[in-house]
C-alpha cells in the first residue's frame, strides 16, 4: 500500500463531523474561497449535502470545465462514500484504471482528487466539499487543510 493510499485512509477516520449544518457549509466555502483568493489560486469550490449543491464559488481562472470536473469527482464520492483521490488511488493500487475498471461513464464520473466526503463521527456520509482547478493532490489537500482547520476550531470551543 503506498504511502499516499495509508494517509488518505487515515484522514477519512480523522475527518468527521459531531454535526454539520448548512451554517457550517457556508463557513467552510467562504474559508476555502478566503485562502484561495489570498493564495491567487484559479479554483472553483462546491460543497453538497447529498445531492444538493449549497455553496459554490468560483474565483478569476476557474472555468466552466471545473464546474464538471468537480460535478464528476463529487459522484464519485456519492457512489463510494471516500474521498475521490483515495477512490482514484484503491484502484491504481490494484493496478486499475478507473476509467476502464469501474464500468461507470468517465463523463459522470472521475476518480481525480479533490473531493472529500463531510463525514458525521457516527460514519454516516452527508455530503461533500470540493475543490477543481489545481493538480488532484493540491486540490485535495486544500480541502483538507480547512476541513481540519475548522475541526481543531470546533474542538477547542
Amino acid at each position: 500500500m503506498s504511502d499516499l493510499l495509508r494517509r488518505l485512509e487515515a484522514e477519512d477516520e480523522e475527518l468527521r463531523f459531531a454535526a454539520f449544518t448548512h451554517d457550517d457549509a457556508w463557513e467552510l466555502g467562504a474559508r476555502l474561497r478566503s485562502v484561495a483568493a489570498e493564495r491567487r489560486l484559479p479554483v472553483a469550490i462546491a460543497i453538497w449535502f447529498g445531492p444538493q449543491r449549497v455553496f459554490h464559488a468560483a474565483l478569476p481562472g476557474a472555468s466552466a470545465d471545473n464546474d464538471g470536473w468537480l460535478d464528476r469527482k463529487h459522484h464519485v464520492v456519492e457512489r463510494y462514500g471516500k474521498a475521490s483521490l483515495r477512490v482514484g488511488e484503491e484502484f491504481r493500487a490494484k493496478g486499475e484504471d478507473f476509467d476502464t475498471h469501474a464500468r461507470l461513464d468517465p463523463h459522470e464520473y472521475a476518480a481525480h482528487g479533490g473531493v472529500v466526503p463531510l463525514r458525521l463521527d457516527s460514519g454516516a456520509v452527508i455530503g461533500a466539499v470540493g475543490v477543481s482547478g489545481l493538480p488532484q493532490v493540491d486540490d485535495h489537500d486544500l480541502v483538507v487543510g480547512q476541513l481540519r482547520a475548522m475541526l481543531g476550531e470546533a474542538r477547542e470551543r
